[in-house]
């Protein structure tokens, strides 16, 4: 496609969140068109786009957004494949329905990618209680529904039992981890390749989600040049097109595991809007108006800091000491916009730059110990 009336093209998103307004944005400054369909009407993509109010299942408003649109991706994996087979061209969506029917059931995602013979811990699927209590030490793991550390129950002996998933799920070796790992891998309808440098991620004790990463992970060369391979591997093997965010283990063996694979851009990626050349939002509006892939390269140390909703406070959020915050050089603030806050809801994020990875440490922990994100309401 020859890209040369840009506001006669329009990119088609399902889900309205801060996934698309981040893509909208990059999209804007090409003079894109965006279109996104979401069930909320302040949804934060609805700050930069057109915004069809509607669920991502139904049919009548995929019809809808399938007319303004010339191509269409998605920033959630929970939806009906069936459905948007039915009521999308399927040469029309990147990446692709086939794609997304993989990934988004996580047994199936580790079935598909053990055929290539790509390292992950050992899994099984649970059939009974006692496939359980065979397995303790385990995780379990929801087989679809899982998002930001929901639908994962560690157990360590059989009294956990109690908190064990009911419904379809999967069970894995209990990894003894040393660092969680991420990457974000690009590749485009010319099967050209982009991978971003490997990050380290810290979660949160409380919700199991990303509370703050830093990049480039504090790993040899070695291992980080296998952890890229692993995730181009595992990209390719499912000849992917668009943004996949590709997280792994680096165990205390120094084995490096695949864990999971999101067939979008990814909260490990976000740091790529100020510390890279290409941003993984540019890249996928690249890939979705078929321009060569940007280079990755890092210019400074990132690291970021989610925004998350405190406990004991929901509705309206107040942002608590954010002029502070924006007084520290390096500190790029990010407020999806988002109406009402609730205890570790994503609100935005804080990408922080240096030089000096100490230095960085230290502004990464100054951050996240002043901003704080309430809401007008005490629970």
């Amino acid at each position: 496609m020859s890209l040369t009336k840009p506001t006669d093209f329009t990119i088609g998103i399902l889900g309205g969140g801060q996934l698309a307004k981040m893509t909208a944005i990059e999209a804007r400054k090409l003079g894109l068109n965006v279109v996104c369909l979401d069930p909320h009407e302040n949804a934060p993509a609805s700050m930069v786009s057109y915004h069809i109010v509607g669920s991502v299942n139904d049919k009548e408003k995929l019809h809808k957004l399938n007319a303004l649109s010339n191509v269409i991706t998605y920033e959630i994996e929970h939806i009906n494949t069936d459905i948007l087979k039915e009521a999308l061209p399927q040469d029309k969506v990147f990446p692709s329905i086939q794609v997304l029917e993989t990934l988004q059931d996580k047994y199936k995602q580790r079935t598909f990618f053990q055929k290539f013979n790509i390292p992950m811990p050992k899994f099984k699927e649970v059939k009974s209680l006692q496939d359980l209590k065979d397995c303790i030490p385990c995780v379990q793991k929801a087989k679809v529904g899982g998002y930001d550390g929901r639908g994962v129950v560690v157990l360590k002996k059989e009294e956990d039992l109690e908190k064990a998933i009911k419904e379809p799920s999967y069970i894995e070796e209990m990894v003894e981890i040393e660092k969680e790992l991420a990457v974000i891998v690009v590749r485009n309808l010319n099967k050209d390749v982009k991978v971003y440098p490997v990050v380290e991620m810290v979660f949160n004790p409380d919700g199991n989600l990303l509370d703050y990463l830093i990049s480039p992970a504090d790993i040899d060369e070695f291992t980080s040049k296998e952890a890229q391979d692993i995730a181009i591997t595992a990209v390719e093997s499912l000849n992917g097109v668009g943004v996949f965010g590709v997280e792994l283990f680096l165990d205390k063996k120094g084995r490096v595991l695949l864990n999971e694979v999101a067939p979008r851009t990814h909260n490990s990626g976000h740091y790529t809007i100020e510390a890279c050349e290409t941003s993984q939002f540019e890249q996928l509006v690249r890939v979705l108006t078929n321009l060569p892939l940007g280079s990755t390269y890092q210019y400074l140390q990132a690291s970021t800091v989610n925004l998350l909703g405190e406990f004991g406070y929901k509705g309206k959020p107040i942002y608590e000491n954010l002029d502070k915050v924006l007084s520290i050089d390096g500190v790029y603030v990010h407020i999806y916009g988002k109406r009402e806050t609730f205890p570790l809801r994503k609100m935005g994020h804080i990408t922080i730059l240096d030089s000096n990875r100490e230095r960085l440490l230290e502004k990464t922990v100054k951050v996240k110990n002043l901003i704080k994100v309430k809401g007008e309401v005490k629970i």
